[in-house]
């Protein structure tokens, strides 16, 4: 196989360095399936990986990139086949195996999942990581007993990837959405998506009681901090909250009479590390009952493979509504 252009990170001196590279399948790390990647993302995860805001990568250097889709050139697992269309997210790309952000990759056929009925490679990417946590999130909220009937669902960090998605597969299940934005020139996207009404973050007095009037059955929450310990004392009884992300801050500070007085549950969400039964069934609910009907305005926005170190500043920024699709074939 030719060398082939790979979006690489490094650490020199300290400091983290990004770049394009030509590398040959060799430098990749080992695997035994080889992907011809067509489309990856852009993720606020990848943006702290590449410019080293955030300490993501456990060894150096690795092409980045948390998601790939493409097709299969080959691989040591028979049920894999070359040409056949596929997509990984998670599984440690881009923070201890080579990611996405190259014209080929190496993985493991465990962590390999063929493109479901219905959708394009294209889609697989402008859902991506994202989509697919928005789609666990509700995957194990509906285990846990979250349904339509039970009342309003909150959603917090609304305009980013995972919320906007989690908002239109909420909302096309029957959820009463409710979003909460920072963003005042987001609500009209909001709304089109799906959600009821939006909240602005800036005007939630987040308090500090033990306890407070109970107004949602069900959230997900990509902030965590002081809106996660808001969550925590504002939804009602039985109702599940999905810890994503944590955009606010990493601590929570909060009491056990919300788990003891309303039975309310703390869901956290790892779509990195998801065991494969569960990862397959998700992209399937993807591909169907939890198909986003609005997936063109989420990811309104693609860019060539040359254009994706000018995205990461916007994303550590905050500046980014919805999805970006980056076409590496």
């Amino acid at each position: 196989m030719q060398p082939f252009k790979a979006f690489r990170i490094h650490e020199i001196d300290r400091q983290v360095v990004a770049r394009f590279d030509t590398i040959s399948l060799e430098d990749l790390a080992a695997g035994d399936t080889v992907v011809r990647v067509r489309y990856s993302t852009v993720n606020y995860k990848d943006a702290l990986a590449a410019t080293g805001a955030g300490r993501i990568l456990r060894r150096y250097p690795l092409v980045g990139g948390i998601d790939l889709a493409g097709e299969v050139v080959s691989s040591a697992d028979a049920s894999l086949r070359p040409g056949d269309a596929v997509l990984v997210t998670g599984c440690g790309l881009s923070e201890t195996h080579d990611g996405g952000y190259a014209e080929y990759a190496r993985v493991r056929a465990e962590w390999v999942v063929p493109l479901p009925a219905g959708l394009t490679l294209a889609d697989a990417m402008r859902i991506g990581t994202a989509g697919f946590t928005a789609a666990l999130a509700v995957q194990q909220m509906e285990h846990n007993g979250q349904a339509p009937g039970n009342g309003p669902v909150v959603v917090t960090g609304a305009a980013g990837g995972v919320g906007s998605l989690a908002i239109d597969m909420l909302a096309g299940r029957g959820y009463e959405v409710v979003a909460v934005s920072g963003k005042p020139a987001a609500d009209a996207y909001l709304t089109g998506l799906g959600a009821a009404r939006v909240l602005r973050r800036q005007q939630i007095d987040y308090g500090k009681r033990p306890m407070e009037t109970a107004q949602w059955a069900g959230a997900v929450d990509n902030l965590g901090g002081d809106a996660l310990a808001w969550l925590t004392r504002t939804v009602d009884y039985g109702g599940n909250i999905a810890s994503i992300g944590l955009a606010a801050g990493h601590e929570l500070h909060t009491t056990v009479m919300p788990f003891i007085l309303r039975a309310v549950n703390l869901l956290g969400i790892n779509s990195v590390a998801t065991p494969r039964a569960l990862r397959l069934k998700v992209w399937q609910r993807i591909a169907t009952d939890l198909r986003p009907r609005h997936l063109e305005r989420i990811c309104a926005r693609t860019i060539d493979f040359d254009a994706l170190p000018a995205a990461f500043p916007d994303y550590l920024a905050a500046q980014v509504q919805g999805r970006t699709l980056v076409r590496i074939g």
